[in-house]
């Protein structure tokens, strides 16, 4: 992200009204991507936007879509609340739907409920009952109207966070006293690789083949270099009707691979925005008969990876006198670096090999402007004296509640000893 701004002052606990002018998401508006077949499924040309269709008789689509885009709202208070967790290799996101007698505005409303965890790998068989706890809501883009998306954390029957309920730990260190006084601000790089459905490679590449070279592919325009831009675009709107914090999108250095970002977010509004997110781009991408991935190296060879870099500051740090604090900061992420990349997602030694605009996983550094660290300060900052740090170092697949409540931890929180400092200092030529 170019830099952070103030976040916006609609928290993700409480959902806005709903606008008379916004519509949901139907399947009618896929009609630009979609290929007519005879009943049977076949790509389009490799040249162009790659998506399956399956060609059904006319009368039945306008049948599914009257019911699919049916207003319940004059016959009814109720509303369909979309219960969406983690599941167990804590990279999927599962949901299921539940009626709920009217609308409501806060997640204190709803009822807490409950999934068969041996079917996600969160519980075993004989015990398999998982209790879902609703944490923030959003307008749902595809339903309309009243209805919402939930998201939620996981706990066993008896009250405890099960191991993949990484969300539980982020909000404790979240309310600490003296994370809660540094209000710190996240803005948070997400890329991600769209596939064609049943070859599993990239959009836009011939099957089997690889396209030209980088460098005419990030923020382009034309048939021949962006792929995929109706399902940015469709994501990036239908983020924006459910009130997620989305601040930008963009096409990405590899064909076939994108960019948004979200924030800034304060706290654990980062990971609650950014799963939402998530989901729905999996829901888009699923309507448009594409398969999305957060595999932080999809393609290997001379080709970029997908990582999730994450822009931080606290409100010292964006005060006069904050870039002392952010070298501070860095000193205390170098001395902790091997605990960082041990939580910054699985397959990322795949990614950060040196190249392609990465640090090497192994090594701590940092830099001025310098988008081959793990840490980047940008120009903004130093020519200020305050603002904000970039760290490069979070793969795609990234649990964002792990990494946002990782970077306060360390910062804020952690205390080394005099000497490691003194010793880190030296190593990074930082004066502090």
């Amino acid at each position: 992200m170019a830099q952070i701004l103030a976040p916006s002052t609609q928290w993700q606990m409480r959902i806005t009204k709903s606008s008379p002018n916004a519509s949901p998401i139907t399947s009618n508006m896929w009609s630009s991507l979609l290929v007519k077949q005879n009943k049977k499924v076949a790509p389009i040309s490799s040249a162009k936007f790659r998506v399956m269709a399956i060609k059904s008789d006319d009368s039945t689509i306008n049948r599914l879509e009257g019911l699919l885009n049916l207003d319940v709202a004059p016959f009814t208070d109720k509303i369909i609340a979309e219960y969406i967790w983690i599941g167990g290799t804590g990279i999927d996101v599962r949901s299921k739907s539940r009626t709920i007698a009217r609308p409501v505005e806060h997640p204190s409303e709803l009822p807490k409920w409950n999934y068969d965890g041996s079917s996600t790998g969160q519980a075993p068989g004989e015990d398999s009952e998982v209790i879902l706890y609703p944490q923030a809501i959003f307008k749902d883009p595809f339903r309309g109207g009243n209805n919402i998306l939930v998201i939620c954390d996981s706990y066993t029957p008896a009250g405890e966070p099960i191991p993949t309920n990484k969300r539980h730990r982020a909000a404790e260190i979240f309310s600490n006293p003296k994370v809660q006084a540094e209000v710190p601000w996240y803005g948070i790089e997400q890329e991600y690789t769209l596939l064609q459905t049943n070859v599993k490679w990239p959009l836009g590449w011939p099957v089997g083949g690889y396209p030209g070279p980088q460098g005419p592919y990030y923020c382009s325009a034309g048939a021949d270099k962006s792929f995929g831009r109706d399902i940015s675009d469709a994501h990036y709107k239908a983020c924006l009707y459910a009130g997620i914090n989305i601040s930008g999108t963009n096409g990405e250095v590899m064909p076939g691979q994108w960019e948004y970002q979200v924030g800034p977010s304060v706290g654990i509004e980062a990971g609650d925005h950014i799963w939402a997110s998530r989901y729905i781009l999996e829901r888009i991408t699923e309507q448009a008969g594409v398969v999305l991935t957060l595999d932080p190296k999809p393609i290997e060879g001379d080709w970029n990876g997908a990582g999730c870099h994450t822009n931080y500051s606290t409100k010292s740090m964006r005060e006069d006198g904050g870039f002392e604090v952010i070298k501070k900061a860095i000193l205390n992420l170098s001395l902790r670096h091997q605990d960082h990349i041990s939580a910054y997602g699985e397959g990322n030694e795949r990614r950060l090999t040196g190249k392609h605009e990465t640090a090497n996983i192994n090594t701590f550094s940092w830099g001025v402007a310098n988008r081959g660290c793990s840490i980047r300060v940008g120009r903004d900052t130093e020519k200020n004296g305050k603002g904000y740090l970039e760290d490069r170092r979070p793969a795609s697949n990234m649990d964002p509640y792990i990494v946002t409540s990782l970077l306060a931890e360390t910062t804020l929180l952690w205390e080394p000893t005099l000497e490691a400092e003194a010793l880190a200092a030296q190593k990074l030529a930082l004066k502090v």
